[in-house]
């Protein structure tokens, strides 16, 4: 049996969004995002955790050396989304209203195509304290063991 740890790394980036679909009516946005459909956009300081499970390499004793899991989350990440307006300056979102959920898809596409085949990935992003979601992939049909299912349904912490 081969023993699989998860090693994990967290990053903090800053961006601006509006949740509001181009199809629907200010009064349907309004209805469905509230305040987040705002017109002059709203900001949030994002924290992620990135998880990666796999096996203990024997001659590293590392799952994965998370000096280069840092540098990935920094340029994969916090480069393309730090100080930006995710509707304007973020290609991914042209097409796609910026919910946490689509971020954390995002991110993990971001992500995926730089770790081992071998290795499980999952993104855990905060919006605010009391409201995260969580990714794994699972869905997404990329052939990884962590390929087949859906996302994780907004979680929030009752005050």
């Amino acid at each position: 049996m081969v023993i699989k740890v998860t090693v994990c790394r967290k990053a903090h980036f800053n961006a601006a969004h509006r949740l509001y679909r181009d199809d629907w009516s200010a009064e349907q946005n309004a209805a469905i995002y509230g305040v987040c459909a705002n017109p002059n956009f709203h900001g949030h300081n994002y924290n992620l955790t990135v998880r990666v499970l796999g096996p203990i390499d024997p001659e590293t004793g590392y799952v994965m050396d998370l000096k280069i899991l840092g540098s990935l989350i920094e340029t994969e990440v916090v480069q393309k989304l730090d100080h930006k307006n995710l509707n304007l300056d973020v290609p991914e979102f042209k097409t796609l209203v910026p919910t946490a959920e689509h971020i954390a898809v995002v991110i993990w596409k971001f992500l995926r195509p730089h770790l081992d085949e071998s290795l499980q990935l999952s993104v855990c992003l905060f919006e605010t304290e009391r409201n995260f979601v969580e990714f794994d992939g699972l869905g997404l049909g990329t052939g990884s063991d962590n390929s087949g299912g859906k996302l994780a349904s907004r979680k929030q912490i009752a005050d």
